[in-house]
Order: structure tokens, then C-alpha cells, then sequence
């Protein structure tokens, strides 16, 4: 299994950002997809996941802001990223694992991670 971020960058509060999560060696029907993220001096954190049939959740500090989706032809996963602020400054991973509940505590598949940073 692979699993490759991609799309963070350096943004101002309140711009947008999209990133990907490439993935290989696992189709979406089997797994739970995840986004985390690791602020600086920060423990991990779960984002958001998508189940394998698309249902959708995520922390209460991204409700309504991130919206996660994915691309089952491109085995590709999303996380669109709206109205971003300085606590969003993170290293965001993509993470992966047939179990609802074990994505979303301790995954046992992760990609390499991608820096974001929103700046005041």
C-alpha cells in the first residue's frame, strides 16, 4: 500500500487549498480513507475519513469549513480546505485502514505528509 500526499503550500487566513491523497496497492472498497494532521510541538490529529460507502466525518474544528471526497476511477482522495487559519498550519497525512473506527484512532496505513501553512 501507497499513499501519496500532495498540494500544501503557504496561504493567508481565509484562502482555499485542495489536497490530494494518491493511492496504490488498495481499492476504496476495502478501505476507510483519513486525513490527519500534526501541528508543530503538536500530537497527531484526525481530520476527516470516508467510508467505503462515503460517509463522511470530521473534527469539530474543520465542520464546515474541509470537505473530504474522493475519486474512485483515479483511487485518489480529497480534502478541499476553505476559509484556512493560522491553526490549520499543519503536516497533513493521508491515512488508511479497513476499519472505521481504527482510521479514525490509531490507522495502520500512512502516507508521507504535506505542509500547509496559513499565515495571519
Amino acid at each position: 500500500v501507497q499513499l501519496q500526499a500532495s498540494g500544501g503550500g503557504v496561504v493567508q487566513a481565509g484562502d482555499s487549498l485542495r489536497l490530494s491523497c494518491a493511492a496504490s496497492g488498495l481499492t476504496f472498497s476495502g478501505y476507510v480513507m483519513a486525513w490527519w494532521r500534526q501541528a508543530p510541538g503538536q500530537r497527531r490529529e484526525f481530520v476527516s475519513s470516508i467510508s467505503r460507502n462515503g460517509f463522511t466525518s470530521y473534527a469539530d474544528s474543520v465542520k464546515g469549513r474541509f470537505t473530504i471526497s474522493r475519486d474512485i476511477a483515479k483511487n485518489t482522495m480529497y480534502l478541499q480546505m476553505n476559509n484556512l487559519k493560522p491553526e490549520d498550519t499543519a503536516v497533513y497525512y493521508c491515512a488508511a485502514d479497513p476499519s472505521q473506527l481504527v482510521v479514525q484512532s490509531a490507522p495502520t496505513r500512512w502516507g508521507q505528509g504535506t505542509q500547509v501553512t496559513v499565515s495571519s
